[in-house]
């Protein structure tokens, strides 16, 4: 329940000082060095949800290089985005509202001073991030989106670059360094003599050295806008930044390229502002420097960063174990299936004719039963496409763009016409020729699921799938047997096609239809209801 001290609209001195309760929307104030955001997290789930999203460019750390104090212009609209966030936060009735200021107001001479002007405004609380809180903040974003994340998070900001080490998901102590594109654009350096500044203060930051030859894993606007200009230049099927991958070849490519680029140049390739870009080939620099220093073993793009760090710590522990993929595929069946709860049962029913393959292809498998009903709503001739847009267009979390591709693909042969519909999707050759054909396969058993008695609660009660070297068998209890016919003899041998095996279909007679029809009547539906 949203609670106030009792102030009304416009809104100040509304309380955030507690942890939201479950459902209640969180709210983060991200005040750096050259923007000010407000987002808001619909609840606190395991998958970040985007509520709402807004940024001002307010410039705080424009002049800090020469006079040692924040821009007064840039002070007076951070003011007044604070005033209107927290008007925001209060009439979309925010349980919890966390504002961090990070390296401007930290370096800032009059950061104490500002941060004490915005508090009485706003009657907001707000910390400023130590070097290594915001690292650590930067690297919870990224366990929140890569739970099993095993390499070194790299977050630029306007002012500064911390790096943090993270190993399957445990979170290390981070450091900072003045590499921020602000500084560098007023150190008055340039071509080599930059290099050589650059070097000297990775070379300083022991953080940064312990990761030669880990994956690296990069946060921040400047690092996703090369990334999106390498996805424009390549031809990349898929317009997904988070869980992008980049060789450590391709990093320094397109590193060098951009560092040399004007932004006019660049605009062609992305939507970035103007003043993201201006600032971007510094930004690509320092990219280039770090990849020849600590030569990764592969380069991640998180979208994850420090406002995801900041919700991190305000879900609990539990919801902290969920797998991030599963979490969210569960609550988009919650909003959008028939049956929630569906998916679930579709699963284990499934999971005979899976246990030979990885864990990840099973994983996907899960995810896919869970969404096999979300899009019922769909007009039938575009289900299928609906399916694969659902899953590589969402924020998900937790999930390989390879991943996105083989859940999307299994949930198009969910449907009839995918075959067809495949054929003008150009990212569907991101699967390998195995990894389309296991997905297929999925697809066609989720399609023979969702008819053997509707997508509905104990739609497999009694019935089971068994697979052998050479069958694939589904076993229906002798009450149900008229659930056999034609069709769900076409379906399982769909799926038996695309795993070379051959079909059966086993009845059970050891129960009759008075067990079933009695079984229904028991539990208050009608003994004419359909199973």
């Amino acid at each position: 329940m949203w609670e106030s001290n009792g102030a009304d609209l416009p809104g100040f001195g509304a309380s955030f000082a507690r942890r939201a309760h479950p459902g209640e929307r969180i709210g983060v104030v991200d005040i750096g060095s050259n923007s000010v955001r407000l987002v808001i997290f619909e609840g606190a789930t395991r998958a970040p949800a985007y509520f709402y999203n807004e940024k001002v460019l307010c410039g705080l750390g424009s002049g800090l290089q020469e006079t040692g104090r924040l821009d007064p212009e840039g002070k007076l609209r951070a003011l007044s985005a604070m005033r209107r966030f927290v008007i925001l936060a209060v009439s979309m009735r925010v349980g919890t509202l966390d504002a961090v200021a990070t390296a401007a107001m930290r370096d800032a001479e009059d950061g104490p001073e500002f941060k004490a002007e915005l508090e009485r405004e706003t009657g907001l609380p707000i910390r400023i991030a130590s070097g290594a809180d915001e690292a650590r903040l930067a690297a919870q974003g990224v366990v929140l989106g890569s739970p099993y994340a095993n390499g070194v998070v790299a977050d630029l900001g306007g002012a500064s670059l911390e790096f943090c080490p993270v190993d399957d998901g445990k979170i290390g102590v981070g450091a900072t360094t003045a590499l921020g594109p602000l500084r560098l654009l007023k150190s008055g350096l340039s071509g080599k003599a930059l290099d050589k500044h650059i070097d000297r203060v990775l070379d300083d930051c022991q953080v940064a050295k312990d990761a030669i030859g880990r994956k690296l894993y990069l946060v921040g606007g400047s690092w996703r806008a090369l990334a999106r200009i390498h996805m424009r230049r390549t031809d990349y099927p898929l317009n997904v930044l988070h869980g992008y991958t980049l060789t450590p070849e391709e990093t320094i490519e397109i590193a060098d390229w951009a560092a040399e680029q004007e932004p006019p140049t660049l605009k062609e390739f992305t939507e970035s502002s103007s003043s993201r870009l201006a600032v971007t080939p510094l930004s690509a620099r320092v990219l280039s420097r770090l990849g020849r220093m600590i030569q990764p073993s592969k380069v991640f793009i998180s979208s994850f960063g420090l406002r995801e760090g900041v919700l991190f710590e305000n879900l609990p522990t539990p919801l902290l174990a969920l797998d991030p993929l599963i979490h969210a595929c569960e609550v988009i069946e919650e909003r959008r299936s028939r049956f929630p709860g569906f998916g679930a049962e579709l699963y284990e029913w499934l999971r005979p004719i899976l246990t030979d393959e990885p864990q990840e292809d099973q994983r996907c498998a899960h995810a896919a039963c869970i969404l096999a009903d979300a899009v019922w709503r769909t007009h039938p001739d575009y289900r299928a496409q609906s399916c694969f847009e659902l899953v590589t267009r969402g924020n998900l979390a937790g999930i390989t763009h390879q991943e996105r591709i083989f859940i999307g693909v299994a949930l198009m042969y969910r449907y009839k016409g995918a075959s067809g519909a495949l054929k003008s999707i150009a990212a569907s050759d991101l699967l390998t020729k195995e990894k389309f054909s296991k997905a297929k396969a999925i697809g066609r058993a989720i399609r023979l699921g969702a008819m053997l008695a509707g997508p509905t609660p104990e739609a497999f009660r009694g019935s089971s799938l068994e697979r052998t070297d050479d069958n694939i068998t589904l076993h229906l209890p002798g009450d149900r047997r008229n659930l056999a016919g034609e069709v769900l003899d076409k379906r399982l041998g769909a799926v038996a096609n695309t795993l070379e095996l051959e079909p059966e279909v086993r009845i059970d007679e050891s129960q009759g239809d008075a067990f079933w029809l009695a079984d229904l009547t028991a539990k208050g539906e009608p003994a004419d209801s359909p199973a």
